[in-house]
């Protein structure tokens, strides 16, 4: 299938359920996350309740939904300003290799550059190595900071 007729578009409500699946894709291969259907939504919905500061970008081929990508918006102390914090980034697996990630990263970059982002930034699996290889060649730098994460305990 040719991308060419592929569309990128922000996401909408509406598209939920489609975005849903391809997250459960994308958490099946990262070793960090397990796929929760409710808390996947409900985390979609607050993306896209907030639309200055959160954006999705999906790809769309005919009336599916074959990638996505999210930014939302942080403060950014060493750059004095705003950066932008790249997540699910996702082709789903038979549309791969023909220029769909790239066409989604690209917009989303656009996105925080029109709201002035200093910074981008995103997290990858260290061991997708498709995934790092990709961003590598989208001109992304590795960085010597490492992600740390403690999730908060409920009583």
């Amino acid at each position: 299938m040719s991308f060419a007729s592929d569309i990128i578009r922000e996401a909408e409500p509406y598209d939920i359920n489609q975005m849903t699946h391809l997250l459960e894709e994308l958490f099946s291969i990262e070793d960090d996350f397990t796929f929760n259907e409710f808390t996947q939504r409900q985390g979609l919905l607050m993306m896209l309740d907030d639309n200055e500061k959160r954006c999705i970008m999906i790809a769309e081929s005919g009336d599916q939904i074959i990638g996505m990508c999210s930014a939302q918006l942080l403060v950014s102390t060493a750059e004095g300003g705003i950066s932008a914090l790249i997540e699910d980034m996702i082709v789903a697996k038979s549309y791969r290799g023909q220029g769909i990630g790239k066409r989604l990263l690209l917009s989303i970059e656009k996105w925080a550059y029109k709201k002035k982002a200093k910074r981008m930034q995103l997290l990858a699996d260290r061991n997708n190595i498709n995934a790092l290889d990709f961003y590598k060649k989208q001109k992304w730098a590795a960085t010597q900071l490492i992600c740390l994460r403690k999730k908060q305990e409920r009583n």
